[in-house]
């Protein structure tokens, strides 16, 4: 015997689940055309990104060390834009005092990094999600499809089975595709802040280095 109320709630709850199709169905086709774009992103990120070995970093930081011009040795160092940019930022404030200068170096990596997390975090949600939504919109239209075949509409049976397998179709798809996108991106974006960090680390030694040298310098000119 059922419960008071439990037909009552039953239809709610198909109502709800029902209305839940359409905001799936587009949410599938937002993740899909996202991670195409995000796809040729990634492939015309490969195109201009350059690779620093360690031994080009090893060759920068001894001309680091051996030079009393850190801007001349960054300026034609094998690094990438976007890596020059970073170290120029913390060249401009060389006039701060050692502990200044690495507090704001490490701000400017920290703030770096984050630029990355947040690049490969949409991918990673993306990847997450749309299997979960490709789940969801095979599961929806079974059960009016199920409804249909008892009633002898095997058409609308063929519909609903026709929009589960779109669904989970493109819903692994872009996860997939997404999933492959952050994994890349992780491994460049580790070897890219790995460098940056490495020739930060001999920047500010250089800086603090040629400031001695300075007050040394002068301490005689006054003597």
């Amino acid at each position: 015997m059922p419960l008071p109320g439990s037909e009552w709630l039953a239809k709610v709850l198909h109502l709800a689940s029902q209305s839940l199709l359409i905001p799936v169905i587009g949410g599938l086709l937002l993740f899909l055309t996202y991670t195409l774009v995000e796809l040729g992103g990634l492939v015309a990120e490969y195109g201009m990104r350059r690779r620093v070995g360690a031994a080009q970093v090893g060759e920068l930081l001894e001309a680091l060390q051996g030079s009393h011009d850190a801007g001349k040795v960054l300026a034609s160092a094998a690094l990438t834009p976007g890596q020059k940019a970073v170290l120029e930022r913390i060249l401009a404030r060389e006039h701060l005092s050692p502990a200044a200068l690495k507090a704001y170096a490490r701000r400017v990596l920290e703030e770096e990094e984050l630029i990355r997390a947040r690049a490969v975090e949409r991918t990673d949600l993306v990847a997450r999600l749309g299997p979960a939504l490709g789940l969801m919109g095979t599961l929806i239209p079974l059960g009016p499809g199920l409804a249909a075949l008892g009633a002898g509409d095997v058409r609308g049976l063929a519909e609903a089975v026709i929009i589960a397998f779109d669904t989970t179709v493109v819903g692994l798809a872009a996860g997939g595709v997404a999933y492959f996108i952050s994994r890349v991106r992780r491994r460049w974006y580790e070897d890219y802040l790995a460098t940056l960090e490495a020739v930060a680390e001999v920047l500010l030694e250089a800086l603090e280095r040629a400031k001695e040298k300075k007050a040394v310098a002068s301490w005689r000119g006054r003597g």
